[in-house]
């Protein structure tokens, strides 16, 4: 069953001076899912999330949230959505619940009980009444985003949720924002450089460069068919030619051979490598890894 759209983004366009910064970007989020949004340094990613939040407007093109256009009815479309657009803002030397008491009070029908339901949520309730000066990096998220869920919205945007954090924070922030979104049914847009914890984290990756969409898919569709065999072999010149006439192959700077995995043809092509007498120090199935992939469609540039 196909879920709700709830953030749509139709052919959003941004021009500064005489520069086309975004051009023509469309993707859907839907309801429940987890969505990572990648790109170079300079792709035109924060420039495309500050569109999604309202801070700047775009030169064409339309943004729907829960069916409300952000341009003709801005309030009602931003009461759908929360965000945290780089670290969130917080007053050190205020307690957590009084931080969100504060932003509570800028939202109309906010009040104690939804507060003690978001400090609930992000697993705050025995801390919430300490001085937030005294919470760790990853209490300081989760506090953000008890902010940011707030005015109970459906979509939720967090550029760089784990910044800063440890392995263990990490992890931690990863099963939190699972658990919003197979739990409690959010749609969650996540930016991250982190590219290991995307593929674990997202349903579904969009990759922008030059301020255009290249790829938007399941993490599992944009990694199929692309795992590969490792071959270390001696004499290395010999094994390249026996590989070479079997399969098409990659040589790599360490020494190694890169062939494609075909479990049905691995065992047959080691048997022809020792028949031409080739020594097989080492094979091994390389899985694919979303890193890979984005390095190679992007041309090798780094990620921000």
């Amino acid at each position: 069953m196909e879920k709700n759209i709830t953030l749509s983004v139709n052919n959003v366009k941004k021009v500064i001076g005489r520069r086309e910064i975004i051009k023509g970007l469309s993707f859907d989020l839907r309801e429940g899912e987890v969505f990572g949004f990648l790109g170079p340094n300079g792709a035109g990613k924060t420039t495309t999330i500050r569109m999604l939040v309202g801070l700047i407007k775009p030169t064409s093109g339309s943004i729907h949230i829960c069916g409300c256009n952000l341009k003709d009815d801005f309030e009602a479309a931003l009461s759908q959505l929360g965000c945290i657009v780089e670290n969130p803002e917080l007053y050190p030397y205020l307690s957590g619940y009084d931080n969100l008491l504060h932003f509570a009070r800028m939202l109309p029908g906010v009040g104690n009980e939804r507060i003690l339901e978001v400090t609930q949520l992000v697993g705050l309730t025995e801390r919430i009444h300490d001085r937030v000066k005294t919470y760790s990096l990853g209490m300081r998220q989760r506090l953000g985003i008890a902010q940011a869920l707030l005015g109970n919205p459906k979509v939720l945007i967090l550029d760089e949720p784990t910044n800063g954090l440890d392995p263990a924070g990490i992890r931690e922030m990863r099963e939190f924002i699972r658990f919003l979104a197979e739990q409690q049914g959010l749609s969650v847009l996540v930016s991250s450089h982190l590219l290991s914890e995307i593929q674990l984290l997202c349903d579904r990756v969009a990759i922008i460069v030059n301020g255009t969409i290249i790829t938007t898919n399941t993490v599992e569709k944009l990694l199929a068919n692309r795992e590969k065999m490792v071959w270390r072999l001696q004499p290395l010149t010999e094994g390249r030619k026996v590989l070479q006439a079997l399969t098409a192959i990659e040589e790599k700077a360490d020494g190694t051979i890169w062939t494609e995995y075909k479990e049905q043809k691995i065992a047959e092509w080691n048997k022809q490598l020792v028949k031409s007498g080739v020594s097989v120090l080492e094979m091994h199935r390389k899985m694919p890894v979303l890193e890979d992939l984005f390095l190679e469609l992007t041309g090798g540039v780094a990620i921000d």
